[in-house]
């Protein structure tokens, strides 16, 4: 588990397991773009067979920041981009009120298929296993890899897992910066779907007031 912060808030990551090669020998690529056209054809877990397509992160090459969700969603699917149903639309929402430009930004998710269960004619929602995230890794660290940023934000309990190689707190960690063994420094903060399922809205108004705050500390933290 991630040791006791430093004076500054940031708490240095005690495992390595994140810094070793992926278990395969699958290619390298030399771009984002090489990366994920490949992604197209990934069949690392059984995702791949129920889902319409791969959704691989989008944004700039090179961005200071990236941002880590969990997996695509319904409108995800279809689309084969990255946060474009209701949580996208909230997390460009917050990013625009914290001054943070989602086109100088790279997004993607821990997981690159739609897990969902059917029912009737909906496809509901089902959360990535640690297999399927372990699996699903592998792609992340070639983003990140490729991307080469000064900072990750793990956004939620799933991304958090996939970039620290381990199953952490997000109540615990929220707000606050992880070193990896690698150097890589995450952020930990909740998923915007999060705020979304609260049944109440001043409970909602107050999340979003909450998660506003951590995305202007991430703002800080690139303007410093």
């Amino acid at each position: 588990m991630p040791t006791h912060p430093t004076p500054h808030g940031e708490r240095p990551h005690a495992r390595g397991r994140l810094n070793q090669p992926p278990p395969d020998t699958a290619t390298d690529f030399p771009t984002i773009a090489a990366a994920r056209e490949a992604a197209r054809s990934c069949r690392r877990c059984p995702l791949w067979h129920d889902a319409t397509q791969t959704v691989f992160g989008e944004g700039l090459d090179h961005p200071e920041i990236v941002f880590v969700g969990e997996q695509p969603g319904d409108q995800e699917d279809l689309a084969g981009r990255p946060f474009v149903g209701p949580a996208g639309r909230l997390l460009d929402a917050v990013l625009d009120d914290a001054s943070i430009d989602r086109a100088k930004v790279y997004v993607t998710n821990a997981v690159k298929h739609f897990k969902f269960e059917p029912r009737g004619k909906r496809r509901i929602h089902s959360k990535p296993n640690a297999g399927e995230i372990r699996a699903c890794r592998w792609w992340l660290e070639k983003e990140l890899a490729l991307t080469v940023p000064k900072l990750v934000v793990a956004l939620g309990a799933t991304a958090a897992h996939a970039l620290l190689g381990e199953v952490v707190s997000v109540t615990q960690l929220r707000g606050q910066t992880v070193y990896r063994s690698d150097g890589l420094r995450v952020f930990v903060t909740i998923h915007p779907s999060f705020i979304l399922r609260l049944p109440e809205e001043v409970d909602k108004r107050a999340e979003r007031a909450r998660f506003l705050e951590d995305m202007r500390a991430v703002a800080r933290m690139m303007a410093a």
